[in-house]
């Protein structure tokens, strides 16, 4: 069995050099984090067996390939650092003999020779110099015999634990093929991360949306982490704050024009008479910048026989909030004006500065595309927005893209509308609903376009 290791910076770094050194058969023995990246052990020609008959008594120790692993794994880090002791030792010797050069003395008085300039051992000894000397120059010269004796004791143990290092696994969690096993299992936890953020943005989520809840999958099918990040997108829409019948209040609708605000404010109002009656509830506009503007909602007030206050230059909105103080529910409808409009930042302050407790709410398309929804929310938010309606939920083909807005922006959904009838088609929000709401349009599209690919 060949056993070897590899560090690198990251874990794919590091089973890019096993695959190209050790090829595809090799086996992850361990695996660890270290000061500046990840270790792997790996080995070619691994046997189960073999390594318990090498562990002896302590493989019964062993019920299982990962305990086996770790077992393999303390005696080898043993035998490695005997084996670098080893090393050290041996280089610091070869160190010592190779550092020591003889000194002869020369006529020309230098006290070193290169080996060409001494005397061979079978020529004559050179004029000059006397026995005595000669004896005393072969003091200078340390004994080898002691340092031969520990280099040969030393290289008999280095070679018998290369020899048992070489029989020996190292210490990992599991046993597992590694270019293989974990590299293939790595590149289809990235193939399944990609075509869940495909489905995500199809089923209308915005591209950022739908990578961060792909990123949050884990190492199951493609259909169960579908089924989880529905589940999340359910759990992240905030919801149920649509009791404005039981808590009153005064709450405005704003938005841009077509997004339904005033036939919601009919609608709202219509459930609101038919459970509590038209007594305690009152109509406003402050749309004072389009001609007969106000008409239809007038219109509503008549046939639910509600007052409707006008904001305009000669009332302002504080003045008619404290003449319908004595009423439970006061609805706003505004004007929908462009962000550019001076007219929309002087009704937006209006609402925000009022000495009354306003919550405005964004109406909120469903037709819209994501970036038109989160223009409208940085044109909205300085209202201090309370929350947000759904509206033409009929209309969407997908409802991804507003339940993305919803999800990114944090604010709780009040009420959705799904037609015109009043009041029939104004619902209390419900995250699960609107989820398996968003299904069923994903499937009806794709159903419309396999009609379309089959004609």
């Amino acid at each position: 069995m060949k056993v070897k290791r590899f560090f690198a910076a990251t874990m794919s770094a590091a089973l890019k050099q096993v695959r190209e050194s050790m090829g595809d058969d090799a086996v992850i023995l361990s695996s660890r984090r270290i000061d500046g990246g990840v270790e792997i052990v790996t080995a070619l020609d691994y046997d189960e067996n073999m390594a318990r008959q090498k562990l002896g008594d302590a493989a019964a120790d062993a019920t299982s390939d990962g305990r086996l692993a770790e077992l393999q794994a303390e005696q080898h880090l043993r035998l490695q650092e005997e084996l670098d002791r080893s090393r050290s030792r041996i280089r610091n010797l070869r160190e010592q003999r190779g550092g020591y050069e003889p000194r002869q003395r020369t006529p020309a008085g230098k006290e070193y020779l290169d080996t060409d300039d001494l005397p061979s051992l079978s020529s004559p000894r050179q004029p000059g110099v006397h026995a005595s000397a000669a004896g005393a120059e072969r003091a200078h010269v340390p004994s080898e015999s002691g340092a031969s004796d520990e280099l040969a004791v030393m290289r008999r143990e280095l070679d018998s634990l290369r020899a048992m290092i070489s029989e020996q696994g190292a210490a990992g969690h599991q046993v597992t093929p590694l270019a293989r096993s974990q590299a293939d299992a790595e590149e289809a936890l990235d193939a399944v991360r990609k075509r869940l953020a495909e489905r995500l943005e199809e089923f209308g989520l915005s591209g950022s949306l739908a990578a961060s809840l792909a990123r949050q999958s884990g190492r199951g099918k493609l259909e169960d982490n579908w089924k989880r990040s529905l589940r999340t997108l359910a759990a992240g829409l905030r919801t149920g704050s649509g009791d404005w019948a039981t808590r009153g209040g005064i709450y405005a609708l704003v938005g841009p024009t077509g997004s339904g605000k005033t036939t919601t404010i009919g609608k709202i109002a219509a459930q609101y008479v038919l459970e509590h009656g038209a007594d305690s509830l009152a109509l406003v506009t402050t749309d004072r910048y389009r001609v007969a503007a106000h008409e239809q909602l007038f219109v509503f007030g008549r046939i639910l026989n509600v007052p409707v206050r006008v904001v305009d230059d000669s009332h302002s909105l504080d003045e008619v909030l404290d003449e319908l103080e004595d009423r439970h529910l006061v609805l706003i409808d505004t004007a929908g004006l462009s962000g550019a409009d001076p007219g929309c930042q002087e009704q937006l302050a209006e609402l925000a500065n009022s000495r009354h407790r306003v919550s405005p709410h964004l109406v909120v398309p469903a037709t819209s595309q994501s970036r038109i929804m989160k223009s409208m929310w940085h044109c909205y938010k300085m209202a201090g927005l309370a929350g947000c309606i759904m509206t033409k939920l009929d209309e969407a083909l997908t409802l991804g893209e507003v339940l993305g807005f919803a999800l990114e922006t944090a604010l709780p959904v009040a009420w959705v509308t799904d037609g015109q009838k009043i009041p029939q088609d104004l619902h209390p929000a419900n995250a699960a609903s609107l989820v398996r709401l968003g299904v069923e349009r994903l499937r009806d599209v794709r159903k419309q376009q396999a009609m379309a690919e089959g004609a």
